[in-house]
């Protein structure tokens, strides 16, 4: 899969690698579960977290290594269906509505039903247990209606999905198979600048291809609009298919997972990221037993120090993060912060800036207690801090595509994510404090639910006329419907209107 983001310095794109035609389906959709999740015990992982031999690294030939770990690098095959989405016209259009019609109309009526093409996507995978666990990105099979993997040995299977964080964009696909050639994994935590690595997948499809370089940098954000960034950099040479695909290093372990290049052609100009797999680990061990990612949360926004601020706050440096609000009866709140507080220090670790900040915060399990260090006022305190799971975000029938059977219940509101809504989104959204609900953060395209009128933006009130004050509410609401129709009020544009959407199988889009 290939898929361009934003620009940088308007010259330099990165860029996602992975099929050589793009898949349907969002990015941003929550972490999906599959039939029989939920309760699937630990996946059984070869660990070497020794740190990398670097006396070995100006060796002659890497030959060995790749014969050891080429096995367990596979090509993934995906195929999404051809389906009908509702199409709402120009960008502009929604104001010729709200003209003619009102506010309750804009943007709600589509103008005609485009039929997308079956699309198919390549990219790799690599093999981290012998039962058939399989690391790669979440961009390489969202949207899959079905995924295949080929192993070196000519062997063929069909993949499921277990789940995907387009969090991190890392996903999880299992085949049926044993004493599988799994890659051990590696502590990427000990990588260091300089290190020797090989990058091993399938670009642009020809078949596994092996590149070296080195470890150019660690803990660095690419830019790609994730909300949790910290990627190893390379200049070993990735290009599109290479998505999924392995960083090793030269003992063979694997370090990461290749994500993504940075480029003015969309080809390799050395500058590579890869997921480290310390991060995609978590994440893996998340999906695989609960079918979500449950992320630490302290309600507070932190805020970079520049220059500037550091010396308002009589600060030496711009190492930590300033606390610029704090959220009521949130953990940071119980734990003592107050605004204008510097963190310094969080479980045990420096804290150099807001993104490594929020990405040390939510790898942390919820309802484990932790130390923090910060400065007030000049002065050096310490506290701890009881971390909670990330609140809303959830994902309205949380089992969407999981492939059930028909007589399976799989909730109403398919494709539809929602979140609580927070003193942000009220400002951007100019909604009044006294409005209860959950915003909708995405409508899957070709869902029944877009067909009906539903957009990112809106805030769901009530579901078949019971309120709804949060996102957690309106999963519940949504998990044992009666009936696959259910009856909607909206807030939208300071106008609340009521819809029906219409799931029942002779109504479905597609």
């Amino acid at each position: 899969m290939k898929r361009t983001f934003e620009q940088w310095n308007n010259r330099w794109g990165a860029v996602a690698l992975g099929a050589v035609v793009v898949l349907a389906g969002s990015a941003l959709a929550f972490t999906q579960k599959t039939k029989d999740e939920g309760h699937n015990p630990p996946v059984n992982l070869a660990v070497d977290e020794r740190p990398v031999n670097r006396e070995t690294q100006g060796r002659a030939s890497y030959a060995p290594v790749i014969k050891r770990v080429g096995p367990g690098v596979v090509k993934v095959f995906t195929t999404t269906k051809a389906h009908v989405a509702p199409y709402y016209g120009p960008p502009g259009m929604d104001d010729f509505f709200r003209r003619f019609f009102g506010d309750q109309f804009g943007g709600q009526i589509p103008q005609q039903q485009l039929r997308t093409p079956r699309q198919e996507g390549i990219g790799s995978g690599v093999i981290v247990s012998k039962d058939g666990y399989i690391l790669t990105n979440n961009h390489v099979v969202d949207g899959a209606d079905e995924v295949k993997v080929a192993l070196q040995d000519g062997r063929h299977f069909t993949a499921k999905v277990i789940g995907r964080d387009p969090k991190t964009d890392v996903a999880v696909i299992k085949v049926s198979a044993t004493d599988l050639p799994a890659v051990p994994l590696a502590d990427s935590d000990k990588i260091e600048v300089g290190d020797v690595v090989l990058a091993i997948g399938n670009p642009f499809g020809i078949g596994q291809t092996v590149t070296s370089g080195i470890v150019s940098a660690t803990n660095r954000g690419g830019g790609l609009g994730l909300d949790y960034e910290d990627f190893i950099q390379t200049d070993a040479a990735i290009n599109p298919g290479n998505s999924g695909g392995a960083l090793v290093d030269v003992d063979g372990r694997l370090i990461g997972i290749n994500t993504a290049i940075l480029s003015r052609s969309g080809g390799n100009q050395g500058i590579g990221f890869a997921i480290p797999v310390n991060l995609a680990r978590d994440v893996m061990e998340s999906l695989i037993k609960d079918g979500r990612v449950a992320r630490g949360y302290l309600g507070l926004v932190p805020q970079d120090l520049d220059p500037a601020l550091a010396k308002e706050f009589k600060l030496k440096d711009t190492a930590g993060v300033l606390v610029g609000d704090v959220t009521p009866e949130s953990p940071a709140d119980k734990a003592g912060l107050h605004e204008g507080d510097i963190i310094t220090e969080f479980n045990g670790k420096k804290i150099t800036d807001s993104r490594q900040f929020r990405l040390q915060v939510a790898r942390t399990t919820p309802g484990e207690t932790v130390p923090l260090k910060f400065l007030r006022e000049g002065a050096s305190r310490t506290s701890e801090v009881k971390v909670r799971a990330r609140p809303g975000e959830e994902e309205l029938a949380k089992n969407d595509n999981s492939k059930k059977a028909e007589t399976d219940d799989n909730g109403t509101l398919n494709g539809v994510t929602v979140s609580d809504l927070d003193r942000r989104v009220r400002q951007e959204l100019k909604a009044p404090e006294s409005l209860k609900g959950a915003i909708i953060t995405e409508v899957k395209p070709d869902s029944a639910c877009a067909e009906a009128g539903l957009r990112p933006g809106d805030i769901i009130q009530e579901i078949n006329h019971k309120p709804v004050k949060n996102a957690e509410e309106a999963v519940k609401l949504t998990e044992h419907p009666a009936e696959k129709k259910t009856l909607l009020r909206i807030w939208r544009g300071g106008v609340s209107h009521y819809l029906v959407v219409d799931e029942s199988d002779e109504n479905k889009a597609g």
